[in-house]
């Protein structure tokens, strides 16, 4: 029983590290994060994916490397352990499976423009819009983390909330995105490069 006393003290400790930030605290990282991302114009950075699904005993491993481009260019590209790209260009998404490539037109379709949009301000961390989330803001370690719950009912069906890390400099460092079945995609940002020059030839497929 005493040991089992301890290990239960263990637990409660290891979740209680994560404390609720005080309004004064919300606000001052509030007003960094969004600061940093208005200055962002390029963003280049190697991530590490992490897909969660409760059917598997372990995460789905995959690395690459992420490019940004202000306004809404973005593009993914999984190196390991396969070749994979997408690109978000000018209202239209294009895949590069292993070199075979396909696009498709979302300027016209609302929900996948809503879902980029939410995406590329994930990676600049800029989703400060209380009328579309609800926010609530933790101290973890020396990091900050921040949960956007979607208020969204559509978007909602696809992703229940955002989960994303920052550092003391207010740069995004880890992102998770929960789906409503409790499934979700992490990912840990390394490596990172900003408003450096970007090559066209980085955004072509």
């Amino acid at each position: 029983m005493p040991k089992l006393f301890y290990i239960l003290f263990f637990i409660a400790t290891a979740v209680n590290a994560q404390t609720k930030m005080g309004s004064t605290e919300a606000a001052k990282l509030k007003a960094k994060v969004k600061a940093h991302a208005a200055s962002v114009k390029t963003l280049l950075s190697d991530f590490a994916q992490y897909k969660h699904l409760d059917f598997l005993s372990n995460d789905i491993v995959t690395t690459g490397k992420l490019a940004f481009k202000s306004p809404n260019t973005v593009k993914w590209e999984y190196t390991t352990p396969f070749k994979y790209a997408v690109l978000f260009k000018n209202e239209t998404l294009f895949i590069n499976d292993e070199g075979k490539k396909s696009n498709v037109d979302i300027g016209s379709n609302e929900m996948f423009k809503q879902l980029n949009t939410l995406i590329i301000n994930s990676i600049k961390g800029d989703m400060f819009n209380e009328n579309e989330f609800d926010i609530s803001y933790f101290k973890k370690e020396t990091n900050s983390e921040v949960y956007f719950s979607v208020k969204h009912e559509k978007i909602s069906k696809y992703i229940k909330v955002f989960h994303i890390i920052f550092n003391k400099e207010g740069h995004v460092v880890e992102l998770k995105m929960i789906e409503p079945s409790e499934d979700y995609t992490r990912i840990i940002f390394s490596n990172r490069s900003i408003n450096i020059p970007l090559s066209d030839a980085i955004f072509t497929q």
